[in-house]
Order: C-alpha cells, then structure tokens, then sequence
C-alpha cells in the first residue's frame, strides 16, 4: 500500500506539473492575434522643436536731415534687432576711407530703439554709421556746408 500511495503521489505531482506546461501554450494559443496596444506600430512622435536660432542682429540708422552748418547739431536715430536692450551704439564716420569712432555713444532701449545728437564740423559729404560691436548699420550721407 506504501508503495501504491508513492506512485499515486508521483503520478499526481507529475499530472499537476505537465498540466500546468500544457496550459501555458494553450493559454498563449488562445491569445488575441490583434496586435496589443503595446506591440502596435507606434505613431511618430513629433520631434522636439529645434532651438530657435539666433536672429542675426541689424542696426538701422537715419539722419534728421540731409544737410547741415557746420556744427550744427542733428539727430542720428536707429532700431537694433537682435541685440540685447541696453546695448552701446557708437556713431562712426569715414575719414580718410577708414571709419573711426566719434564720441558719440548711447545704449538701446528695451524696444531696441536708439537717438543720439551729433554736431559735424568737416565740411562736405560726411559718411556715417552706427555701430555695436561687429554689428554695424547702413550708410547715412550728410552734407555740412
């Protein structure tokens, strides 16, 4: 009778292990053969939006008026793009095919806008244009009589 019960135990121990592996394959066979919504092909994700890059500073400049006495004050007034507010602006003016600072400087506002007041002695067309740094605005043409 020991003997029957040993077999008996091993024969269920056995019977309970091969079912038990039986059943994962009939439980894997019966599985939904639609793609889960894991293992679906995933939508493309949009990408991160690049760093803007940095917009190219500008500087405008514009004269009060085209002809002036000599040492008579005028207004040299301006918009700066992509530089910060606060920044310095120098008035330059070609001398002798070179351009050289005039003591002439202001800082931007926070909109970007600049005003200085010049007084020109050299009489003739005077050449001149705004600076910040290696950023430099177009030429303004004044003629001083």
């Amino acid at each position: 009778m020991r003997n029957n019960r040993r077999s008996l135990l091993r024969t269920t121990a056995v019977s309970a292990l091969v079912g038990s592996v039986l059943l994962i394959p009939a439980t894997a066979a019966l599985a939904d053969p639609e793609p889960r919504p894991a293992q679906a092909a995933a939508e493309p994700v949009p990408a991160e939006p690049a760093a803007a890059e940095p917009v190219a500073a500008t500087l405008t400049a514009k004269a009060s008026v085209s002809h002036v006495r000599a040492w008579q004050e005028l207004r040299i007034t301006g918009k700066a793009t992509g530089l910060k507010a606060g920044s310095k602006v120098t008035l330059q003016q070609k001398q002798r095919g070179a351009w050289k600072a005039l003591p002439a400087t202001t800082v931007t506002n926070t909109s970007g806008t600049y005003g200085l007041r010049v007084k020109l002695g050299l009489k003739g067309k005077n050449e001149l244009r705004v600076a910040s740094g290696a950023t430099v605005s177009t030429v303004v043409t004044v003629t001083v009589r």
